[in-house]
């Protein structure tokens, strides 16, 4: 099976939200065939369509022999050893891990759609993805950069 280029945006906003994400970042690479290729900065934002404190977001460019559901499944097994809970919609979390880019592929099932839907509508994946990749596309809208002006009254914080 070839090792597909993916990204996965990382995010927290209860408890040791930077210690969890490092965690996270640390478990992703551990998985069966995928190794973390890079890692952005963390950053500090607000929440979007979402409660609660400050969120600390990051993305982590992958490369993986998963298939995309077998790999969402192994993100759902991350946020859970880190105790995720989902009492309702937008709750606030101790571990939120998207799938956001799959190689060049569009995937749309009742369990995942790739690319993440709103990806290129907030900074906090938004800024994080073009740190590592600046020439970065979207399958469906091109050069990500381009989305860069939409986001920029949504405030964000590179943490040292």
């Amino acid at each position: 099976m070839s090792h597909e280029r993916v990204f996965v945006g990382l995010g927290a906003n209860l408890g040791d939200a930077a210690a969890t994400v490092n965690a996270a970042l640390e478990a992703l690479d551990a998985l069966p065939g995928t190794r973390v290729l890079a890692r952005s900065s963390l950053y500090r934002t607000a929440p979007v369509e979402a409660q609660g404190p400050d969120f600390v977001n990051a993305v982590a460019e992958l490369r993986t022999a998963l298939d995309p559901e077998a790999l969402l499944r192994s993100l759902q097994a991350v946020e859970a050893q880190h105790h995720r809970q989902r009492p309702y919609p937008n709750a606030p979390r101790t571990l939120d891990l998207d799938l956001l880019l799959f190689g060049e592929r569009a995937i749309a099932t009742p369990a995942l759609t790739v690319p993440h839907p709103r990806l290129h509508r907030r900074a906090f994946v938004l800024e994080p993805l073009l740190e590592l990749d600046p020439a970065l596309g979207h399958p469906a809208l091109g050069p990500l950069a381009a989305w860069r002006s939409g986001t920029a009254d949504q405030p964000i914080e590179r943490l040292g």
